[in-house]
């Protein structure tokens, strides 16, 4: 099947700490990939460059064949970016926030209702249309920032952690939106820490650690790297990653007391 994105030797340096080191990946159109890794990884680096937030120290990554780099533009028309920030302005409505981004996507004002409206009713917030987003409940929230980032109709959506602290109802719908709109031919690049919704939703799974590939596959073959009977994604995780504590102190990551680069700084480094 045809690529959406290819990744080579991409790497990041921030001064003398390197967040990805020479990372290469593929994923193909109509996937969900999964993307792993502990605290400070390189995981939300690696999604920065993809979606032109963060230019590459080095390599090479195209998205729907446009260089990331060099073709910006055109890369930032395939794309829809759910980061682990909700982007929202609580004291707008959740219409009139959808409308300042689609303005800022250049879409014409029908249009932008018109989309609005299509995912907001799949999302089940069209009561809430009118309401000041500052209001909401996180799960709320979330749900306005996916369709915020669906107004381009993207033929790939980056998801950065998206359930992460929503209750089970709502974690349980947007998973099933995920596959939804993954049935409908949108491709998803997804990180999480929850391993069993990585292994629920992905098709193939990449596990980075120290900036670094540590493993790629499907979850069925990762599993087989296991040396245990029956693993779970968790067990084939903590075997390819170690058990030790990934701390974030001070904008590093700590383990057992050795700092490992910077965590956070006007360039996230995750």
């Amino acid at each position: 099947m045809e690529n959406i994105i290819e990744v080579k030797n991409l790497t990041k340096k921030f001064g003398h700490f390197t967040a990805v080191d020479n990372v290469s990946f593929n994923i193909r159109k109509k996937e969900i990939f999964g993307f792993l890794g502990p605290n400070g990884a390189g995981k939300s680096t690696t999604i920065r460059m993809l979606t032109t937030l963060l230019r590459p120290t080095s390599g090479d990554a195209t998205i729907a064949s446009h260089d990331v780099v060099k073709k910006q533009d055109q890369v930032r028309k395939h794309i829809g970016l759910v980061a682990e920030k909700i982007i929202l302005y609580d004291h707008l409505t959740a219409r009139e926030n959808l409308e300042f981004f689609g303005r800022l996507f250049h879409l014409p004002k029908d249009e932008i209702k018109r989309r609005s409206e299509k995912w907001i009713g799949k999302l089940h917030m069209t009561e809430w249309l009118n309401a000041q987003v500052g209001t909401f409940s996180t799960g709320m929230k979330q749900r306005i920032n996916i369709v915020r980032a669906l107004l381009t109709e993207p033929d790939i959506l980056f998801l950065d952690e998206p359930t992460l602290g929503l209750d089970p109802q709502t974690t349980h719908m947007i998973r099933g939106f995920i596959r939804e709109l993954n049935n409908q031919g949108v491709s998803v690049l997804l990180t999480t820490h929850d391993m069993l919704e990585a292994e629920e939703l992905s098709d193939r799974i990449a596990i980075i650690d120290h900036g670094k590939i540590a493993a790629s596959d499907t979850v069925e073959n990762l599993k087989k790297r296991a040396q245990k009977e029956n693993p779970t994604l968790e067990d084939v995780f903590l075997a390819i990653t170690g058990k030790e504590i990934r701390d974030v102190t001070n904008g590093r990551v700590a383990t057992r007391g050795h700092m490992h680069g910077p965590i956070r700084a006007n360039n996230r480094v995750r």
